[in-house]
């Protein structure tokens, strides 16, 4: 049995409160076995796109360029609140024939937030941007 730890590559998409706050949540558990190694929002004024900043990681201003980087990212958190970003972002996957990275949705992060069991609130989109 192997003991290398498999260290899974994330992107986030829409890095309003809800993907703000997540990034901060995954960023410090530290070595979790989950790397934030890119982001993307439409606006560059999100909150998240400069605790991204200020962490090293990479920030794009559309998803195409989280697409591109292939089989590096192996998931992609669609955080954007946005039904239409979420299937550019499968458009966007399926052009490029990238049958690695797989795209999870919101509730997956709910899902994985919730396991990570400190009682905090799941944040919503009130007031977030819808696009991305």
């Amino acid at each position: 049995m192997s003991t290398d730890k498999k260290t899974v590559n994330v992107a986030i998409a829409g890095m309003g409160r809800v993907g703000c706050t997540f990034l901060e949540k995954i960023s410090s558990k530290g070595e979790s076995g989950v790397k934030v190694i890119a982001v993307a929002d439409l606006s560059k004024d999100a909150p998240g796109i400069k605790v991204a900043s200020n962490l090293g990681i990479k920030v794009f201003e559309d998803t195409k360029s989280i697409v591109a980087m292939g089989d590096d990212v192996d998931l992609i958190f669609d955080l954007t609140g946005s039904s239409e970003a979420r299937s550019t972002i499968r458009s966007e996957l399926a052009r490029s024939g990238n049958q690695h990275t797989v795209l999870a949705p919101e509730i997956v992060a709910f899902l994985m937030w919730n396991m990570m069991g400190e009682g905090e609130a799941f944040p919503d989109h009130h007031g977030d941007n819808k696009g991305y």
